[in-house]
């Protein structure tokens, strides 16, 4: 009986090592993955156009040749810096468009938590209905409303459509649910705090977390915005960085006589992604907390 006790114990012992070996596998695989896509940039950002395709290191690896502050040389020269035009539109983009949707998106969503209103639960499922509408297929129809009232190719026809956020809202409706409880603000009415003060001394400060989260979602996402600029945008100037690159990337992609600038896409394209690792990485703590929050008490 020990012995047969002892080997089920060992077998038990070998199982659960492996129920819990499994999940670090599947989590190493995914960030190298994840990770591979990113080393390629970092590591391609350092060649030259030859080094791209002749060098002898292979793509996962840096030349003998480090070209990198070359290529931000040349990113600040070709077609008279236009490159660093498009990073500030992008910034100017993504800031704008994101304090905007966070705003709506905050006030909207205490509103649907906090507030009795007539057709309060039809509302809020038109708002959930369209987080199921991708916003590809919404690019065509803004174009066109655009057009009718004069603003594309002006930066309201990439503004204004990034001020939505659907899921921003859902997002606060959810946290205002889970994290305001109805008798503080009760309590606050009673002491004679208005509605408006209630908001902004009470509500917002515990709120904070979520609002960054939203905040980062909304800012990514104009950041990262490519179809909607593409359509309803013609002038250089006005382009966000996505555009932008994918201009030149055409450019290089035209044919053997068209210019090789495969070394500036590849830099810029690194380049423009170091501002959102670093807000990422600053505002880690708020954010994740605003997710769990959510999603946890939701």
């Amino acid at each position: 009986m020990g012995a047969r006790n002892r080997s089920r114990n060992a077998a038990a012992g070998q199982i659960r090592t492996g129920s819990h070996v499994i999940p670090y596998l599947v989590l190493a695989i995914a960030v190298v993955y994840f990770l591979m896509p990113v080393w390629w940039l970092v590591v391609a950002s350092t060649k030259s156009n030859s080094g791209l395709f002749l060098g002898s290191a292979g793509p996962m690896w840096f030349d003998r040749k480090f070209a990198l502050w070359n290529n931000l040389k040349q990113l600040s020269t070709y077609q008279n810096g236009i490159y660093w035009r498009w990073i500030f539109n992008s910034f100017f983009y993504a800031l704008v468009g994101g304090v905007g949707a966070t705003i709506i998106s905050v006030m909207a969503g205490y509103g649907f938590a906090k507030y009795k209103f007539k057709g309060r639960d039809v509302y809020f499922n038109i708002v959930l209905g369209a987080l199921m509408i991708p916003a590809t297929a919404l690019v065509i129809p803004t174009f066109i409303l655009m057009s009718n009232v004069g603003m594309t190719n002006t930066v309201w026809a990439v503004l204004l459509p990034s001020l939505l956020s659907p899921f921003g809202t859902y997002l606060m409706r959810i946290y205002c649910m889970s994290s305001l409880p109805d008798e503080m603000m009760e309590a606050a009415r009673v002491d004679g705090a208005g509605e408006l003060r209630t908001f902004l001394q009470i509500s917002l400060p515990i709120m904070t977390p979520a609002i960054t989260t939203v905040f980062l979602l909304s800012v990514v996402g104009c950041w990262n915005n490519f179809f909607l600029p593409q359509v309803v945008l013609s002038d250089p100037k006005l382009f966000p960085i996505t555009v932008g690159l994918t201009q030149w990337q055409a450019r290089s992609s035209a044919g053997s006589g068209a210019e090789q600038i495969w070394n500036l896409v590849t830099c810029g394209a690194f380049v423009s992604i170091v501002p959102l690792v670093i807000s990422f990485l600053l505002l880690q703590r708020y954010w994740v907390g605003g997710l769990a929050a959510g999603s946890v008490k939701a």
